[in-house]
């Protein structure tokens, strides 16, 4: 009987299960195409928007070669289904240096740099263009989407997805709720993001969220005992994966998210909490300094092949 009320509470909203058939994200890079790709590999037309026509193309090339993996992983025996696949997903998805161009949709995904006058203005020009029933959202890691959407007007209709990198593997989505959303803008992003395969959490919007106030001290304290000399960023690595059973050690996992992000991260998370976990970290201001921001960059606290 329990189940019963439960499954008739997720569905007595006045939307309905996967309400949301067009999405446009504005922000070419990482984030932005991964988010691209994961929507319209579930069946939705996508529009990419970024002001830089080579991020773009980046992008596309970026989201072929990663359909083309995952059809030969879907239909390991058919190569035509797999082809099929790759040519429709793809089909899907258009790209545009223009904003107007995706505003005429279901729901907007900002993820472009995370600079907070910079997501205001880009907010504010899209409540004023988007149709009322647009959502809009921003992926952002670490700021208040509250600050974010001070300015819009549709607050019921604006909250956040954070998504994680990379997206087309990384299976978890945090749903932000603002102070004003809807219950029915809340149960269309929820419905939203478990249609495009992933499995969604909830969180208010508190610092970090809920991965990033937790992994924040982890990974700054494993960055802490390495500058002590306590032990080498390798058994570090080493013990939090054979001890605590991690997929990653925190130095892999810092070069793999950029060291940037972290350092921008860290500084948010002070700046808002002033818990001294998250005070600056001398090593990785240098490191970033000196244009070491991990995997992307060819180096960080490891070197790679780029």
């Amino acid at each position: 009987m329990n189940k019963l009320l439960g499954l008739t509470r997720n569905f007595s909203s006045s939307t309905s299960l996967n309400a949301v058939k067009t999405v446009t994200i504005i922000g070419g890079g990482l984030m932005g195409s991964g988010i691209a790709q994961v929507a319209a590999q579930a069946g939705q037309n996508v529009t990419l928007v970024d002001l830089k026509p080579e991020l773009l193309d980046k992008a596309q090339q970026s989201i072929q070669k990663n359909l083309i993996r995952v059809g030969k992983k879907m239909y390991k025996d058919d190569t035509l289904k797999a082809e099929n696949f790759v040519k429709d997903s793809l089909n899907r998805i258009k790209v545009s240096t223009n904003i107007e161009d995706g505003v005429n949709v279901d729901l907007i995904i900002e993820a472009i740099v995370e600079k907070l006058h910079i997501k205001q203005d880009l907010f504010n020009k899209l409540d004023q263009l988007a149709p009322e029933h647009t959502i809009l959202a921003t992926n952002t890691s670490s700021i208040s989407i509250n600050e974010i959407g001070a300015g819009i007007k549709r607050k019921d209709r604006y909250g956040g997805l954070h998504f994680f990198n990379p997206v087309p593997v990384m299976r978890l989505l945090e749903v932000i709720k603002g102070d004003h959303i809807s219950d029915s803008t809340y149960q269309t992003m929820m419905e939203w993001g478990k249609s495009i395969g992933k499995t969604c959490i909830t969180c208010k919007d508190t610092p970090g969220f809920v991965v990033n106030r937790l992994l924040g001290p982890y990974s700054a304290e494993a960055i802490r005992m390495y500058e002590r000399g306590d032990a080498s960023k390798e058994d570090i690595d080493i013990g939090m994966k054979l001890g605590a059973g991690y997929p990653m050690g925190p130095f892999e996992l810092a070069d793999y998210t950029g060291l940037d992000t972290n350092k921008f991260v860290l500084e948010v998370m002070y700046e808002k909490t002033k818990d001294p976990v998250f005070r600056p970290i001398p090593l990785i201001d240098k490191m970033v300094a000196e244009g070491k921001l991990g995997i992307k960059t060819g180096e960080g606290f490891y070197k790679y092949k780029k």
